[in-house]
C-alpha cells in the first residue's frame, strides 16, 4: 500500500501541476489560436495553398485588430462590472437594459442647450442609480439576484422605451461623440477607455482591502459576516459598480451611434458579458477570478463576432456558436471545480 502511494506521488504531482498551469493561462491560449484560424480561414480558396491563404487572410491586418479592439471595448465595460458581482456569487442580468436607458438619458440630455456635455455623467450617474436599486433588493430585501435582475431586465428595458418615447433619439452633434475618434496609432478611445476599466478593477480587487473582502463574501458568505465583514457594503458595492460601468456603457455606445434606442440598443449584451466573465475564469459560484481573466474573455467573444463576419458565416449560424460557447464556458468552469477544495 505504501510503495503504491509514493509511486503514485509524481503522477499526482503532474495532474496537479498541469491543473495549475492551465489555470494560469487560461484562456489566452485559446484566443490566439481563434485568431490563427481565422487568419487562415479569411484568406482560404479551394485552389489556393496554405501559404497564400495565410497571406491572403484579413483577421491580423492592423485595421482589422483596431476594429476588434473597439467592438471588445463595450463588452470589456459591461463584463469588469459582471465580475464583481459574480465574484459575489451574484448576476447581474440587467445590464444590456441599463446601458439602454443610461444611453438614452445622455443622449437626451446632450440635446438640451447648453447641458450637451452633462450627458456623459447624467448617463453614468443613471447607470449607478439603477445598479443601487438592484444591490438594495439583492442586499437589503434578501431577494435573490437572479430574480431581481431578471425583473430589472424587463423593467428598465420598459422605462428606456419610455424614455424615448419608444422611438430612436438622434443627435448628430452629439458633444461627447469624440469618445469614439483615435485616441494614437488608430487605437480608439472607447479602447482606451476599456483598458482604464481593466486596470481600476484589477487595482480594486488586488490592492485594497474592498478586493479582499469581496472575494471573501463570493468564497463564502456566512464565514464573511461571521470574520465582521458587512456583507450589505460589499453587495451594495458591486451592483453600483456594475451600474456604473453599464451607464459607462451606455454612453459609449451613445458615442458610436449618435443616437440611442430603448428596444434595441444592448439586447443580449447580458450574455455576452457573462460569457467573458466566465470565459475568463471566474467561477459562477463566487471567490475565484480575475479581472485579466476577463478581458481575455471579452476579447475572444469579439474576436469570435469580428471572425465569423470575415468568413461569411451569416446571422443565424453566429447566434448559434455564440450559444455554444456560452455553454462550454459553463463546462469550462465546472472543470475548473472539479478536485477543487469548494464542493
Amino acid at each position: 500500500m505504501t510503495t503504491t502511494t509514493i509511486a503514485e506521488q509524481p503522477l499526482t504531482q503532474r495532474k496537479r501541476a498541469l491543473r495549475s498551469s492551465f489555470q494560469a493561462l487560461g484562456m489566452f491560449p485559446i484566443l490566439i489560436l481563434i485568431g490563427l484560424a481565422f487568419q487562415f480561414m479569411s484568406g482560404y480558396t479551394e485552389t489556393g495553398s496554405f501559404a497564400e491563404a495565410w497571406t491572403a487572410g484579413r483577421f491580423l491586418a492592423m485595421q482589422n485588430l483596431s476594429i476588434v479592439m473597439q467592438q471588445a471595448s463595450i463588452n470589456t465595460v459591461l463584463a469588469a462590472g459582471m465580475t464583481f458581482v459574480i465574484l459575489t456569487g451574484g448576476i447581474d442580468l440587467s445590464v444590456g437594459s441599463i446601458l439602454a436607458a443610461s444611453a438614452m438619458i445622455a443622449v437626451i440630455i446632450s440635446l438640451v442647450p447648453e447641458w450637451g456635455i452633462m450627458g456623459v455623467p447624467a448617463g453614468i450617474a443613471f447607470g449607478v442609480l439603477l445598479g443601487a436599486i438592484n444591490g438594495g433588493l439583492v442586499s437589503f430585501a434578501k431577494l435573490p439576484p437572479f430574480i431581481v435582475t431578471l425583473g430589472s431586465l424587463t423593467a428598465v428595458r420598459g422605462l428606456a422605451r419610455v424614455l424615448g418615447d419608444d422611438k430612436t433619439v438622434f443627435n448628430p452633434d452629439l458633444p461627447f461623440a469624440g469618445m469614439s475618434g483615435d485616441a494614437f496609432l488608430g487605437i480608439s478611445w472607447l479602447t482606451v477607455i476599456a483598458f482604464a476599466v481593466i486596470v481600476v478593477s484589477w487595482i480594486v480587487l488586488r490592492f485594497t482591502t474592498l478586493g479582499v473582502r469581496i472575494y471573501a463574501v463570493g468564497g463564502n458568505e456566512a464565514a464573511a459576516k461571521l470574520s465582521g465583514i458587512k456583507v450589505w457594503q460589499v453587495l451594495m458595492f458591486v451592483y453600483c459598480a456594475s451600474g456604473f460601468l453599464a451607464g459607462l456603457g451606455g454612453v459609449m455606445s451613445s458615442t458610436r451611434l449618435l443616437a440611442a434606442n430603448g428596444l434595441q440598443l444592448g439586447q443580449s449584451y447580458e450574455l455576452d458579458a457573462i460569457a467573458a466573465v466566465i470565459l475568463g475564469g471566474t467561477s459562477f459560484v463566487g471567490g475565484v477570478g480575475t479581472i485579466w481573466g476577463t478581458l481575455i474573455g471579452a476579447l475572444i467573444i469579439a474576436v469570435l463576432s469580428n471572425g465569423l463576419i470575415l468568413i461569411g458565416v451569416s446571422d443565424v449560424w453566429q447566434f448559434i456558436i455564440k450559444g455554444l460557447v456560452i455553454i462550454g464556458a459553463v463546462a469550462l468552469d465546472r472543470y475548473r471545480l472539479k478536485g477543487s477544495a469548494r464542493t
